[in-house]
């Protein structure tokens, strides 16, 4: 009797830990065929010059890869990586290691979900199974309290509803061990410039550079439960809530799981005998929300009329959105935030609101290209994140009225002119003459 091979398809799983699709394939096959796939698609340019992927991003999402590689071989494992078409390169593999089956992580949003199903499609042909598995939220589809069609629109409904009636399912064990098949190719990391994406520059700025990997984010979550505890046990115990966790980039692409967040939130609290009023919480039922909804409304979040009717646009769009992009507009807190932006790929959820907020109802510029450019520069970018939280701030998301959950900014005439913040990101913009900073 021949063995059975079971094919990992690693997207934005990027993990060991609390990896359903990894422990269930090491629990029913005889050998695993990890894999990750570079897919062009991903990495092109727009006719506009924009990236799909920024530098600052491809460059996390290689550390990624190159850190699951490293944990798996701690298992006795190896990752194959290939770059190019999953739907050709998956069929491929499949015949060549002789696989029974494929599994992989269901995503939310058409691009992802297209190419399942074009993958799909291919490996029946060849009358493989494509297994879908769920493990990108905090709270399971099959354990919500409504069917996905039945969702409420209204995220305090939601959450109200959530919490009560749903439990947060235990963490998936590890594997002890991976058998793999003997790998002749395990195929190795591009560069950047091999997926025509430019190397990011690092400015001296922005502290300490954001590494991709499991490993970087254990070590941030493990940092951040230590300081936020801190927090609660001092001076500061009432603004400790108010806390970014910082967890987003690694939550975007997988290197952690919401669940295990969750559970490892829950777990320290405990020990410290303290409450749990980690603001964390109210972030991954956000992060839920939002995948819920995508999985609900699809292609509705990417209209500019979203779930109503087009805001009103200014005529000299264009215009506008280069000054805000560049940080021109002249409002400081605005050009501080899109400087740093620019600059490392990361700003603070309350810099999204506020320059979300200025670039559709100030400037009246068409949301989408805001979220467009978030698209692009965004380490922690996530589709149904972005798209869901840009319609929310244009006031054309499917859920109006939950303001009191959501970190909305000031009105620009309250936003900090004077601050560490300001002093820091904007004198780069007065120090080079007026031509516009053009962004990668």
């Amino acid at each position: 009797m021949s063995e059975k091979v079971i094919l990992v398809w690693f997207r934005n799983d990027l993990r060991i830990h609390d990896n359903e699709i990894l422990s269930e394939a090491v629990r029913r096959a005889d050998k695993v065929l990890p894999v990750y796939i570079f897919d062009p698609f991903y990495f092109k340019t727009s006719p506009l010059g924009a990236l799909k992927t920024g530098s600052f991003r491809a460059r996390f999402l290689l550390e990624a890869v190159a850190d699951l590689r490293k944990n798996l071989q701690v298992f006795g494992a190896e990752l194959l990586i290939r770059t190019g078409d999953p739907a050709d390169v998956l069929t491929q593999l499949a015949e060549e290691y002789q696989v029974s089956e494929v599994y992989h992580h269901r995503e939310v949003a058409p691009d992802e979900t297209d190419v399942s199903e074009r993958v799909e499609a291919a490996l029946w042909k060849m009358k493989l199974n494509l297994k879908h598995f769920i493990g990108h939220t905090m709270y399971h589809k099959e354990d919500l309290p409504f069917p996905i069609k039945d969702i409420p629109d209204s995220f305090v409904t939601f959450k109200k509803k959530v919490e009560r009636d749903s439990t947060v399912r235990p963490s998936v064990v590890s594997p002890e061990y991976i058998n793999v098949p003997e790998i002749a190719d395990a195929g190795k990391l591009p560069i950047l410039t091999e997926l025509g994406i430019p190397e990011p520059i690092d400015d001296i700025r922005a502290g300490e550079r954001i590494t991709g990997g499991e490993t970087s984010a254990l070590k941030q979550l493990h940092q951040y439960l230590e300081s936020s505890v801190q927090n609660l046990q001092g001076k500061n115990g009432r603004n400790a809530n108010y806390n970014s966790s910082g967890l987003g980039p690694w939550l975007a692409v997988g290197c952690i799981s919401p669940r295990q967040v969750y559970w490892e939130v829950v777990n320290y609290y405990r020990e410290k005998h303290l409450p749990n009023t980690d603001s964390i919480m109210l972030e991954l039922l956000w992060r839920d929300y939002f995948r819920f909804m995508f999985k609900k409304h699809g292609q509705t979040f990417f209209r500019s009329e979203g779930f109503g009717d087009a805001p009103d646009m200014a005529d000299n769009q264009d215009e506008l959105f280069e000054q805000w992009k560049n940080g021109q507009t002249g409002v400081p807190f605005i050009d501080a935030s899109m400087h740093q932006l620019n600059a490392t790929g990361f700003i603070t959820n309350y810099s999204r609101q506020a320059v979300a907020t200025y670039l559709t109802k100030d400037l009246q510029v068409d949301w989408t290209k805001g979220a467009l450019y978030f698209e692009e520069k965004l380490i922690d970018y996530s589709p149904a994140s972005n798209w869901g939280n840009w319609a929310f701030v244009a006031g054309v998301g499917n859920d109006t009225k939950s303001n009191r959950f959501f970190n909305a900014a000031k009105p620009t005439d309250q936003l900090d002119d004077k601050s560490d913040f300001i002093t820091t990101w904007l004198p780069l913009a007065n120090a080079i003459d007026e031509t516009p900073i053009i962004s990668e």
